[in-house]
C-alpha cells in the first residue's frame, strides 16, 4: 500500500486492500442500535449490546468472513454503501474520510499500532453479547440526533 494513501486519493479509488486498512478495529459498528421518534425527535440510540460473533476483548469479528451469512443483519460497509450509513459513530474512520476530515492520531495506520486503539479509550467497555441481554435498553451508551 501506499503510505498516506488516505490523504492523496478518494475513498472510491481506494483499493481493497486500502479499504479494509481503514478500519480501526474499535468494533463499534458492531454494538447494536435503535432508533425512536420522527423528524425532529428521531433519536439514534447507542448501546453496549454487541452482536454474538465480536469478540469483546479484541473488537473483531469471530467470524468476519462469512459474517454476512453468519448474521444476517450484519451490513457490509462499501463505497457503495457509505453515504446511507449515517449510524455510524463519529470516530468512525470510513465516516470522517467521507466528510473530508483526516484519521485520528491513535487510528493504526497514523500510530503505527493496532494497540493504539484500545489505549485511547475508542472502543466501548463493558460490552454484553445480545444473546445475554434482556432489554437493550438498559444498555444505552449515549444518544443522538438522528438524520443530521
Amino acid at each position: 500500500m501506499e503510505q498516506n494513501f488516505w490523504q492523496s486519493k478518494k475513498l472510491e479509488d481506494f483499493s481493497d486492500e486500502e479499504w479494509e486498512s481503514v478500519c480501526d478495529g474499535c468494533g463499534k459498528c458492531c454494538y447494536r442500535k435503535y432508533i425512536t421518534g420522527n423528524g425532529k425527535k428521531e433519536r439514534l440510540y447507542y448501546t453496549k449490546v454487541a452482536c454474538n460473533f465480536l469478540n469483546l476483548k479484541t473488537n473483531r469479528c469471530t467470524v468476519y468472513d462469512t459474517r454476512l451469512t453468519d448474521c444476517p443483519e450484519c451490513e457490509k460497509l462499501s463505497k457503495e454503501n457509505l453515504a446511507s450509513c449515517d449510524w455510524l459513530p463519529d470516530t468512525c474512520a470510513y465516516r470522517l474520510l467521507q466528510e473530508g476530515k483526516g484519521l485520528e492520531g491513535w487510528h493504526p495506520l497514523v500510530s503505527g499500532n493496532k494497540g493504539s486503539v484500545k489505549r485511547s479509550g475508542i472502543c466501548i467497555e463493558g460490552g454484553i453479547h445480545e444473546k445475554d441481554c434482556d432489554d437493550w435498553q438498559n444498555y444505552v451508551l449515549y444518544v443522538e440526533k438522528y438524520k443530521k
